[in-house]
């Protein structure tokens, strides 16, 4: 892309010095803030906290100036992307249509793109020090908050769900560490979230499939956050306590999986066929394993996503559900890997393609934990550097990785 592997050293200093000090809750802070907090409004939020924190930016930055692995090799990895290009051009579109299945919709791909490449050039712009990238992001998101107005068709909340997420780490990552967004631009693109975006995700989809509900909930919080939301935060934080256990089973659960709060489905019968046929019931299993381990990985990023925002906020949602995450996660690297799958199991086939899901929620467990789960370690170093999934994960060994 015509530019060099690391930016200058001075503006690396630079960026040292614009205010960045090892705050925010994403190590022991958290514990003080969780301790003080009963609810999201009792305390204002903590910026930047959209998944990534302030101190994990630093961390990220330092490991990269020293060219420490696995974190130079995931910045590279970035840099390389067609997200990270200078020359990158926004596509924006009044109206996102995204039918359901194969059909052919209008900017689907180009919106979600653009919200990534505005959240690489965002990291690239906290690890580099170049200005030009946070000249870039703000240029990507106003480009989309002069014209969009409103997303249709059937994919329209799982749409809106994937672009709202890296939208608003975007947004926050650069809000937070750059000092050129101006005033109109900001309040343009805050209302292009809270208008075009947030409607259509913070009540959820409960008769979908969970990986829909969860990566609703991711957009909402991280929205929340950025637009300094309480309500909307408190709505995530409910939906995450909803839906996290009627997606990941655990045999506390009963004979049968949870049903997903304020859907139809509710008999033996309706929930075997929501999970795909599966019959037999064990910790780690998925609504969606026996569908295919992306969708799967879907779930596992966004309900870490949610989590860890919470954190960076002082709500502890991790600690309620530490148990199933763990066991999610070690059941899926463990057929991931390529273990052999008993007959029990989705009939004995799984659809092994699980995406750069892992490294948040295994930061936490293990990292800040020190819970054991040594099969998602293994398949974490196997998949490292963690890179995108090209829809709204991205970059997570770089900015989680050993990120306690």
């Amino acid at each position: 892309m015509g530019r060099p592997v690391f930016a200058p050293v001075v503006a690396l200093v630079l960026v040292l010095a614009l205010g960045f000090g090892a705050v925010g809750c994403g190590g022991g802070g958290g514990d003080d803030r969780a301790a003080k907090r009963a609810r999201a409004s009792d305390l204002p939020f903590t910026h930047p906290g959209v998944l990534v924190s302030k101190e994990q930016l630093v961390r990220a930055r330092k490991h990269v100036a020293a060219r420490e692995e696995p974190w130079f090799a995931a910045f590279r990895q970035m840099q390389g992307s067609k997200y990270a290009s200078y020359d990158y051009v926004a596509k924006p579109s009044a109206v996102v249509a995204c039918p359901a299945g194969t059909a052919a919709g209008k900017g689907c791909v180009e919106e979600r793109e653009d919200a990534l490449a505005a959240y690489t050039q965002a990291l690239l712009y906290n690890i580099t020090g170049d200005r030009a990238h946070a000249v870039k992001a703000l240029q990507i998101m106003d480009a989309w908050a002069r014209v969009l107005t409103r997303h249709t068709e059937a994919n329209a909340g799982l749409q809106t769900a994937w672009a709202a997420s890296s939208w608003a780490r975007a947004a926050e990552a650069v809000r937070y560490t750059y000092d050129g967004w101006s005033d109109g631009e900001l309040l343009r693109f805050s209302r292009m979230l809270r208008n075009a975006y947030l409607p259509q995700v913070r009540d959820g989809s409960t008769d979908s499939n969970g990986n829909w509900d969860l990566v609703m909930a991711d957009a909402t919080i991280a929205m929340a956050v950025f637009l300094d939301d309480h309500e909307a935060f408190e709505r995530a934080v409910r939906h995450f306590r909803a839906r996290v256990p009627a997606y990941f089973y655990m045999e506390s659960d009963g004979e049968l999986p949870v049903s997903p709060a304020g859907s139809d489905i509710t008999t033996a019968a309706q929930l075997q066929k929501y999970w795909f046929g599966q019959k037999t019931f064990a910790d780690g299993l998925s609504q969606e394993t026996c569908r295919n381990f992306k969708h799967a990985g879907y779930s596992l990023a966004a309900a870490a996503h949610i989590a860890e925002t919470a954190w960076h906020q002082g709500v502890d949602l991790y600690g309620e559900e530490k148990d199933r995450l763990r066991a999610a996660l070690e059941f899926h690297s463990r057929y991931q890997s390529g273990s052999a799958v008993p007959g029990w199991l989705c009939g004995g086939k799984v659809q092994r393609d699980l995406g750069p899901d892992t490294e948040v929620a295994f930061n936490h467990l293990r990292g800040r934990l020190g819970m054991q789960l040594p099969e998602t370690q293994r398949l974490t170093a196997d998949l490292r550097p963690e890179g995108t999934d090209d829809l709204f994960v991205a970059w997570e060994t770089l900015t989680h990785a050993d990120s306690v």
